[in-house]
């Protein structure tokens, strides 16, 4: 029996894990949750799975689960360090981290300090903090394990072959809704249409960030540290029908991919049960169906944030950092309909541009990187 704690509980990745566990009460038990403002989907979780510790966002919350199921055998906290102890509880074997952007670096270096394996869906995490992240997950003796769907294809494709056996990492994109929309359509799209993926369903920001590319752009940096491949072997394809997830080219030629209907709950699974695989009864691939599979690579003039996410790896230090703190501000706003959405890259630009980059030795100066970006990002996204 392996003991999960999940934090982002209510979100997509969240939802479906819980989905994937359920199927397998013999084999997984869900000892946490933690949450932010989704309460009333964070109860009926309580309700089912019976967690040992659960955290949420504000202390009112908080204080009224603690009321609500005080016949509960549960510890209920509030605030970041409600998610460090989630993160860090000692009857976990595994923590999935699925929290949204930034706010998921802090719990998940605690329970990689912690010695906990990480199932990890927050990628922000290695794209704010990679060299550190796992320079702790191997001195604690953890494992991080890839929840994108792109990643868990390549931890599959790899199959063991050691980093001098492979000549580049091939990351597949959709292109997301707007690909082969003209530059002069893009000034009037609106939240709602870029919200529309048609291939997944995932959650706001992450959805944004795949209409803009930044998504792949983000994994790049992610599969950087996850597989200690160099940037310049790590490529990106915009593959529309999301059926190829991604693949490993060989020094002799030979190409490996892993190939899947578009069901996050396939790579979830993988990830709960490494280097198992379980049979959860998903959708099962029907390739003469699809008839054929597409690839092209990606415009880069179109699509801008792809090359800023190539740049800030390449130039290294807090530049990740701060890329991933000017995004998530920038993407927050177009879903207020503060900017346009041709103004997400524009803003990504300015910020990194007025960035001199520093070293990274603690976590503390990642979040100062952060906090920098931000105020900066909302100073642009006010001139807007």
């Amino acid at each position: 029996m392996k003991n999960i704690v999940i934090l982002g509980s209510t979100g997509s990745i969240g939802v479906n894990t819980l989905d994937v566990a359920s199927r397998f009460p013999d084999r997984f038990r869900i000892v946490g949750l933690t949450a932010g403002e989704n309460i009333a989907l964070l109860e009926k979780q309580i309700k089912t799975f019976r967690p040992k510790i659960v955290s949420v966002l504000k202390e009112d919350a908080a204080e009224r689960l603690r009321q609500r199921y005080r016949d509960y055998d549960v510890e209920i906290h509030a605030g970041i360090e409600g998610m460090i102890s989630a993160a860090a509880f000692p009857e976990a074997d595994l923590v999935l981290s699925a929290i949204v952007g930034a706010a998921g670096l802090v719990p998940t270096v605690a329970a990689i300090r912690a010695g906990k394996d990480v199932a990890l869906a927050n990628k922000e995490t290695l794209v704010m903090a990679g060299e550190i992240v796992t320079k702790e997950a191997k001195k604690r003796g953890g494992k991080i394990l890839p929840v994108d769907s792109e990643h868990s294809a390549i931890l599959q494709a790899l199959g063991g072959y050691k980093n001098e056996n492979v000549k580049r990492l091939i990351l597949t994109a959709s292109g997301g809704p707007f690909y082969n929309t003209p530059l002069s359509g893009k000034r009037l799209i609106k939240p709602k249409d870029a919200l529309r993926h048609p291939n997944w369903k995932m959650g706001k920001k992450i959805t944004i960030d795949s209409a803009t590319l930044m998504n792949k752009g983000l994994e790049v940096i992610e599969a950087r540290w996850l597989f200690d491949i160099p940037s310049e072997k790590i490529d990106v394809l915009i593959h529309p029908e999301s059926i190829v997830h991604s693949m490993v080219e060989y020094i002799d030629g030979s190409v490996i991919a892993q190939l899947g209907v578009p069901d996050m709950r396939i790579p979830i699974s993988y990830a709960l049960s490494y280097p198992a695989r379980l049979n959860g009864g998903f959708p099962t691939l029907d390739l003469a169906k699809i008839g054929s599979l597409t690839f092209k690579k990606p415009d880069i003039k179109r699509f801008p944030c792809l090359s800023y996410a190539y740049e800030a790896l390449d130039i290294g230090g807090t530049m990740p950092a701060v890329l991933n703190a000017a995004n998530e501000a920038a993407a927050r706003a177009f879903l207020k309909e503060e900017i346009g959405f041709l103004d997400i890259s524009k803003i990504i630009k300015k910020v990194m541009s007025r960035h001199i980059r520093q070293d990274i030795v603690t976590i503390e100066d990642v979040l100062l990187a952060d906090r920098w970006a931000r105020e900066h990002a909302e100073d642009f996204i006010k001139r807007c």
